[in-house]
């Protein structure tokens, strides 16, 4: 198995993270990609580099989509066969789940989302953020998917080259995967995590004007031609 963890600008709890992957599953292989960090974030990822991780990094901040591609890429060279765990690595994600959704997509083969309660000291905007986008989706698709913005996800080997094609450079891309695997027909299994936020989510790196943006126009359009498919298809004569 192979942990994919996107980071920018990390903190101590990436290491934190990793030495707690390492010691609940030895045998995982953790690839971090640095989309960008300054200077001051050195010192964690060479940190990450000695625990044995495979650092990959952006000279310039390119966006999420981008950087989880560069771990697809990646893990498909250098780890041809072997299925893809993508965490947050800021504390939002325990091992304990990681590992739960891990052995899910190695059972079932097919993507596999860790989707949270979102019950309990939940942050207003991540509650109301999530309500709006899981009813759209539903809307839009059809398909019952609990946490839309779940960075929990774990990826069967046979759908790398899949996600490669998936347009998308920043946090929209998250939900054209699931867009497009809705539409494709392709499964979506959902596993139930803890719903965890480290100081009101203030690591995340996530811009609620412009990332909320990204997100819901990627719905919009789907629902919007949806709609038209539909509607032409209403309106064609009987014979």
């Amino acid at each position: 198995m192979i942990v994919l963890a996107p980071v920018y600008e990390p903190g101590s709890r990436l290491s934190e993270f990793v030495a707690a992957l390492r010691d609940a599953a030895p045998g995982v292989h953790v690839v971090v990609v640095d989309d960008g960090s300054g200077p001051a974030s050195a010192r964690v990822l060479d940190a990450a580099g000695e625990f044995g991780c495979t650092v990959l990094r952006h000279a310039t901040n390119r966006g999420k989509g981008v950087a989880l591609k560069t771990g697809f890429r990646h893990v498909t060279r250098a780890y041809p066969g072997h299925d893809v765990v993508c965490a947050d690595a800021d504390g939002q994600h325990g091992v304990a789940d990681v590992l739960r959704v891990a052995k899910r997509v190695e059972e079932a083969g097919v993507m596999v989302l860790g989707v949270r309660r979102f019950d309990g000291e939940v942050p207003v905007r991540s509650r109301a953020g999530n309500d709006l986008t899981r009813l759209l989706f539903r809307v839009a698709t059809g398909c019952p998917v609990r946490d839309t913005q779940t960075g929990l996800r774990a990826y069967p080997h046979g759908l790398l080259d899949w996600l490669l094609t998936v347009p998308g450079e920043r946090y929209e891309y998250e939900m054209n995967v699931l867009l497009y695997a809705a539409r494709a027909g392709r499964p979506i299994e959902q596993a139930t995590i803890a719903t965890t936020y480290v100081g009101d989510n203030a690591s995340s790196h996530f811009g609620s004007l412009t990332d909320s943006v990204r997100i819901y126009l990627p719905l919009l359009r789907f629902s919007a031609s949806a709609l038209l498919a539909a509607t032409g298809i209403s309106r064609r004569p009987r014979r």
